[in-house]
């Protein structure tokens, strides 16, 4: 098995050479040897990388969700770190003086497979400033971490884009990042010269730990492959005032609050027969963000068929689940989510209000997510010319 990174190297550059190169990196821009990215371009004969852009958490990883990164000089090859992450929304993709001098900008970020995480938001917005500014653009991919299988979740409606979600794709979507490009540069009409370094060795069929690659953590709180089987679905409570288990060391496979009964809540969502998963009742007391230092109860997501497991509509079952227990200490979040006002976080996160006025009005999860299936194979269906790797 080897990245997109690795087959560019034993190309000695390929599409790189001779070009002025924007990397696009963070700590996952690594070869099998753990070499960084940025390192070995800034080496490699025939290629001048002259400037790193920094996505959400920046090049180093170091940020917390949501925090501004400022720019900064690499200290390892001295070259200007641009941030693609920082106060306002401006800032979400590259000015046209930080592409100016440059031939090309090249993506080489591990993603973990969901609709919400902004590195592929991130992606787009920088195809969408290179088709503008007439340079290429070069993906080196990565596998999807979770499978390149499963499609689940519902569709992203118009109005209810934002940084979690810049274009429709199903929440669990089932392609790499490559994949992504290619279908973003189609559905979106850019007039872009983009190209894609295919992984060697890659099947849809397999889940990270399967690859031999070594994982580095994508972002501060995604700490094993394991954390982002279940951020399609967990991520959800990013949109409630119920803690998703940042500030402990399982973030998004613990979740909980201080009033609920973790007993009642493992039993009720036994009860919802969710495949592929089990729920242990679990306490908590959170380091930080939510919930800080108060202890939580709630459960423990036990994953122990991943092929079955349905993240999303395990996500969803939690919500309700909890939510019901004490309706009057449960709350959606309302404060600005990923630079966008006037919109429930978790709808922006759904993609419409369907699933929260559905919750309010006393419907089931099952009844929520009735229709998510047909959405998903309509999103099945649209990715399908763009799958680069067999099962």
């Amino acid at each position: 098995m080897r990245t997109g990174l690795d087959v560019l190297l034993g190309a000695r550059g390929g599409p790189l050479r001779g070009r002025r190169v924007g990397l696009i990196c963070n700590p996952t821009s690594v070869d099998r040897r753990l070499r960084h990215a940025a390192d070995l371009l800034h080496a490699l004969p025939g290629v001048t990388l002259a400037a790193l852009f920094g996505p959400e958490h920046g090049v180093r990883g170091d940020a917390q969700y949501m925090t501004a990164v400022p720019g900064e000089t690499d200290a390892a090859t001295g070259l200007p770190v641009h941030s693609l992450y920082g106060a306002t929304r401006d800032s979400l993709q590259p000015r046209p003086e930080q592409l100016a001098g440059l031939d090309l900008l090249c993506f080489d970020i591990q993603d973990v497979g969901a609709r919400y995480y902004t590195y592929q938001a991130t992606m787009l917005l920088c195809m969408e400033a290179a088709a503008r500014a007439g340079i290429g653009f070069v993906v080196l991919d990565r596998p999807n971490p979770i499978g390149g299988l499963g499609v689940e979740g519902p569709a992203l409606h118009p109005g209810f884009e934002s940084f979690c979600g810049l274009h429709d794709v199903a929440p669990r979507h089932g392609l790499t990042v490559g994949e992504l490009a290619a279908l973003f540069a189609a559905e979106r009409r850019l007039d872009l010269d983009l190209t894609v370094v295919p992984c060697q060795g890659w099947r849809r069929g397999q889940g990270f730990r399967a690859t031999g690659l070594p994982w580095v953590l994508p972002s501060p709180n995604m700490p094993t492959p394991e954390t982002a089987l279940v951020y399609p679905g967990t991520c959800l409570l990013e949109g409630t005032n119920l803690s998703e288990g940042r500030g402990t060391t399982r973030p998004f496979e613990l979740l909980g609050a201080p009033w609920l009964d973790p007993a009642r809540l493992a039993v009720a969502l036994a009860a919802e027969r969710l495949p592929g998963v089990r729920f242990r009742p679990a306490s908590f007391t959170p380091t930080w963000d939510k919930h800080a230092g108060l202890r939580c109860h709630g459960v423990e997501l036990q994953v122990h068929d991943a092929g079955a497991f349905r993240p999303f509509r395990t996500g969803l079952a939690c919500v309700v689940r909890a939510r019901e227990q004490a309706p009057d200490r449960f709350a959606w979040r309302t404060e600005a989510y990923e630079f966008v006002e006037g919109v429930p976080a978790f709808d922006l996160l759904c993609g419409s209000a369907r699933e929260r006025t559905g919750i309010e009005a006393g419907a089931t999860p099952a009844e929520i997510t009735e229709g998510h299936a047909g959405e998903a194979q309509a999103f099945a269906r649209r990715r399908r010319p763009f799958l680069a790797y067999h099962g």
